[in-house]
This record gives structure tokens, C-alpha cells and sequence, in this order.
């Protein structure tokens, strides 16, 4: 099936409830992936490739408790491979950061977090950017709750170090 048949194959119910659901939710999924991510551009590219995806699984991914972890997950993911692509290929890992990114409010901060590996800068960004519990993380991130504490805890304290 292609993706011209599997996007028609929604109903017109459905085609509405993701319509609300991406009006919701794309806006903050590419903010919180540049900021991880620390390139714009790259992070619109994961958010439509990822709603893409879910608009054709949106039956099954509607009925997550959190879709937009799952679109999340999978635009970081998708992200990620672009990276490593890019790495093979020679070319930076990380485009400099456009004018249409806003500054950040501590330029010291900023520094600390890009100093953060992409896995601890995820967590804290989901916790302390999007206001998301532990659990909600895991979930998002397919891994224990153990993991991410344990992630936190050791972003938190290279932070503080870095901020001292």
C-alpha cells in the first residue's frame, strides 16, 4: 500500500482528530527537538517526518497515552540517524544556529546544556522544557524509569558543576 492510499484510508473522523492533535502538538515537539538537537532546521525536518509517520499509523498511535511521546521518539530517532549520516559523510554534526532561534536567556546555561550528551540533554529538556513526569519520559523514550532518574541525576550534577 502506498502512502497516498494509507493516508486516504483514515476516516474523516480520524483525519480530524489528528488535524487537532498536530495543531497541538508539532509546534512544542520541534521546539523541544532544536533544543536538543541545537539546529532548527533538522528539528522541523524530524517533527514532519515523525507526524508523518503518525498520520499513517494515527489509528494506533491515537490510542497511546501519550501520542506525542511517540511522535517524539520518533522524530529524535529519526533526527539521530540523519546525524550519524552526516558524520559519515564528513559534514558537521551540529548546522549553526540560524537566525530564526530565538536567543537563549543565559548564555552560560546554553553552553552547559550543549555540554550535556544528546541522551542527558533529552531528559532534561522533557522534564524541566515540557513539564513531563518521570514516567511520561520513559514511556516517550521507550526505557526505565531507573534510567531516566539516573539520567537526570547525572545531568543535574554536571550542570550544577558547569554553573558554579
Amino acid at each position: 500500500m502506498d502512502a497516498l492510499t494509507r493516508s486516504t484510508a483514515l476516516s474523516s473522523s480520524d483525519s480530524l482528530d489528528f488535524e487537532s492533535f498536530y495543531a497541538s502538538a508539532a509546534s512544542r515537539i520541534r521546539r523541544t527537538l532544536a533544543v536538543i538537537l541545537g539546529d532548527v532546521e533538522l528539528a522541523g525536518e524530524a517533527t514532519d517526518e515523525a507526524m508523518t509517520r503518525a498520520y499513517e499509523r494515527w489509528s494506533r498511535v491515537s490510542s497511546l497515552d501519550n501520542p506525542a511521546g511517540w511522535v517524539y521518539r520518533v522524530g529524535l530517532n529519526w533526527a539521530k540517524r540523519q546525524l550519524r549520516r552526516r558524520s559519515y559523510d564528513g559534514s558537521a554534526l551540529m548546522a549553526p544556529h540560524s537566525a530564526e532561534q530565538p536567543p537563549p536567556p543565559d548564555p552560560r546555561l546554553w553552553k552547559a546544556l550543549n555540554g550535556l550528551s544528546t541522551d542527558h540533554r533529552t531528559v532534561i529538556v522533557l522534564r524541566f522544557g515540557e513539564d513531563w513526569s518521570e514516567s511520561q519520559i520513559a514511556a516517550a523514550l521507550d526505557i526505565p524509569v531507573g534510567t531516566v532518574k539516573s539520567r537526570l541525576h547525572r545531568a543535574l550534577n554536571h550542570l550544577r558543576e558547569e554553573l558554579q
